[in-house]
């Protein structure tokens, strides 16, 4: 190509790339594929490299640049980046709306406008006449770091200012300005932050204690090609100076920052009636555990910029604005001990004992360390000070050491060799990071599990059955397996402290009601690794009894929807155990319903033809009675998400499934919107 069309094709390729970028990062509706994606930028580079010449500094190459720094300039801001003063209650709320009507005068009208508080690290981003030329941190709000090249290399910060061609909003300048100072905030997603934690211990490399640590950690660092590996991301909340263009209000704000090519997140609201921010900051706070980010709080500001610059500022707070801070949800404690757990599948969990400390409002005394390989990879110790998090109503876990706070007194721990319950070697499948106890016929923890779960509600849901009955029947020897508590008599349990005779008729009458409970429910009480309540579902409408089931071939259970070929596996390795067939005689001969399909009463037709995907841990229901509800109201449970499906109900700690079913643009519930889909609270 000549030099002219060389430089026509360069143009034209940044131009499809930045348009690609602004649907992706700013729209979050990608319109190509990942692939054409790369084949674009590797056109791009190849002739860039042919005629370096023609490079730019705002060409999407340019992204990752330049060389490791020595140090990080200062940046004096040219307009003080202001904190924020904290509400913590509605009360303070009140107290701060009550402040501004007496300084506007009790009849001025005010608009609010309510943002997310995001986690991450202040930023400001200058661009000149439509392109980024500076970015720096917030530093003291006075004067910042210069961190210009690696905020280049965040995919959501544009390079280049978006144009306004095709804009017709008559609220909007409809030119670009000739100079403007972006504020945002930079973060990681959880899942991403999940992640980049989990290769950093696999590499043997310090841990970050939360996602805002991870933000900063990696935006700070000396070498720019390192900040292009962390997955930084970017939103924008406001502006500082500009020229050129006249911004008249908050809300005008973020929708022109948003047609400029910046990402503006989502739940933004305006509001004229402060009860309706009050109602929306608890609305919010509700589904906190759903959001893909960590979110400390909600920012409240007056919309109209000149009230905003009548109420001034105190000390270093506007009086315009002010944070609402949710409760803390991970503290630092000291790790007293661990000891380890026996599932009913044999999986050994190490698990934390704490110095009580209080998270979100709750007392944490214990908290999860997952497996053998997590402990060692973030090198905890016992007697470490250590960061806890608490998500919703889920387990806590520990996130790692606070290495900086040891003293030489910490204690390496060593997984143990044996099962602390029976005895037996534990042992390690290929690939997995569980260690097992295989003596499932005679390991006590185990079956106290497993008949825990048995009679759990997602299960035979036996009333008066738990976790406390179940260790004293195996601990009495009055039950060896599951089973055998359809055998128990009345004299067994006369005696036994706590079981008056109401008591053990009122329990005996629970045991013989779950002798007829749909064959779904009883597959899942048997707990074959793999199989829940969808899968359990599935293989019932599929073949119709336990015998079926049973006697099934792996190429047959791979037919059905939902039961891939890890599941199939799982199932035909289970009931080729001769104690599993024996211990579905035992069932059978007790009179437990082994075939007829799931013989559900439908409650009402308020779900039919929808589909739903469970993920994460909802605050009250188990997901087996999220299912069991939503099937009752006549609507479809999966495990996938696809196109197809109508709803993903979302809880604490949701993964993957929710984040594709926010690319996929499928609408997302927490707890409270399913159960207003069927008309209850």
């Amino acid at each position: 190509m000549s030099q002219p069309d060389v430089a026509q094709r360069i143009a034209e390729l940044r131009a499809l790339i930045r348009r690609y970028d602004y649907h992706y990062y700013v729209l979050d509706d990608p319109i190509v594929s990942d692939a054409e994606y790369d084949a674009l930028m590797a056109e791009l580079r190849a002739l860039e490299a042919a005629h370096p010449e023609l490079i730019t500094p705002d060409s999407p190459t340019q992204r990752v640049s330049g060389t490791p720094a020595s140090q990080f300039a200062k940046v004096q801001h040219p307009q003080p980046m202001l904190s924020l003063g904290n509400a913590f209650t509605t009360a303070d709320l009140l107290a701060w709306r009550d402040r501004v009507l007496r300084l506007l005068g009790n009849d001025a009208t005010i608009a609010y406008v309510v943002e997310p508080k995001i986690d991450g690290l202040a930023i400001a981003l200058t661009y000149r006449d439509g392109r980024f030329v500076q970015g720096a941190t917030r530093g003291d709000g006075e004067v910042g770091e210069d961190v210009t090249a690696n905020l280049r290399t965040i995919g959501s910060i544009p390079l280049t200012l978006h144009p306004l061609d095709g804009i017709h909003d008559p609220d909007l300048p409809a030119e670009l300005p000739a100079l403007i100072e972006v504020r945002g905030e930079i973060y990681i997603r959880t899942a991403d932050f999940e992640a980049l934690n989990n290769r950093l211990a696999a590499a043997g490399e310090r841990i970050f204690a939360n996602p805002r640590n991870a933000a900063a950690g990696s935006l700070r660092q000396k070498d720019p090609s390192i900040t292009a590996a962390r997955p930084l991301r970017f939103f924008a909340y406001g502006v500082g100076p500009v020229e050129g263009v006249t911004l008249t209000s908050q809300w005008q704000t973020l929708r022109y920052l948003r047609a400029l090519g910046f990402p503006v997140n989502q739940d933004v609201r305006r509001f004229t009636d402060f009860a309706e921010v009050l109602a929306y900051c608890e609305e919010w706070m509700a589904r906190r555990d759903t959001l893909p980010y960590e979110a400390d709080g909600m920012v409240i500001k007056i919309d109209d910029v000149a009230q905003q610059n009548e109420l001034g500022v105190v000390g270093r707070d506007p009086r315009w604005a002010i944070a609402l801070k949710f409760p803390a949800r991970e503290a630092m404690t000291r790790l007293l001990d661990i000891t380890v757990n026996v599932g009913r599948t044999g999986v050994v969990t190490p698990n934390a004992e704490l110095e009580p400390v209080q998270i979100g409002g709750v007392t944490v005394r214990n908290a999860s360390l997952h497996n053998a390989d997590y402990i060692a990879q973030r090198d905890i110790r016992i007697g470490d000070y250590v960061i806890v998090k608490r998500a919703g109503d889920v387990i806590p876990y520990v996130v790692g050491p606070v290495v900086a706070r040891r003293d030489g007194s910490e204690r390496p721990w060593q997984f143990p060799t044996h099962c602390p319950a029976c005895g037996s070697p534990l042992e390690r499948e290929p690939g997995e990071a569980a260690w097992r106890c295989n003596n499932f016929s005679i390991c006590p923890a185990q079956l106290v599990r497993r008949v825990e779960h048995f009679v759990s509600r997602g299960a035979l849901d036996i009333v008066g059955m738990g976790e406390k009955q179940a260790e004293l029947f195996v601990q009495l020897g009055l039950v060896r397996d599951v089973a055998d508590l359809f055998y128990l008599k009345p004299e067994q349990l006369e005696g036994l402290e706590g079981f008056g005779p109401k008591r053990i008729a009122n329990l005996l009458a629970a045991i013989d009601a779950a002798r007829h409970r749909p064959l779904d429910r009883l597959i899942v009480g048997l707990g074959i690794r793999y199989v829940g309540t969808v899968a359990a579902q599935a293989l019932v409408n599929a073949l119709g009894s336990l015998d079926a089931i049973m006697n099934a071939r792996q190429e047959e259970l791979e037919q059905i929807p939902g039961i891939g070929p890890v599941v199939a596996a799982s199932i035909v390795d289970f009931f080729a155990r001769p104690e599993n067939r024996a211990l579905i005689e035992k069932l059978r001969a007790a009179g437990v319903q082994m075939d007829g399909g799931t013989q559900r009463e439908r409650q009402s037709d308020a779900l039919a033809g929808k589909t739903f995907v469970l993920t994460g841990t909802l605050p009250s229901l188990t997901r087996e009675q999220a299912s069991e509800l939503i099937i009752s109201h006549g609507g479809k449970v999966t495990d996938s998400v696809s196109k197809k499906t109508s709803y993903v109900v979302a809880g604490a700690n949701a993964g993957s499934k929710l984040a594709k079913a926010q690319q996929l643009g499928i609408p997302v519930l927490d707890e409270a919107g399913l159960l207003a889909l069927i008309g209850e609270r």
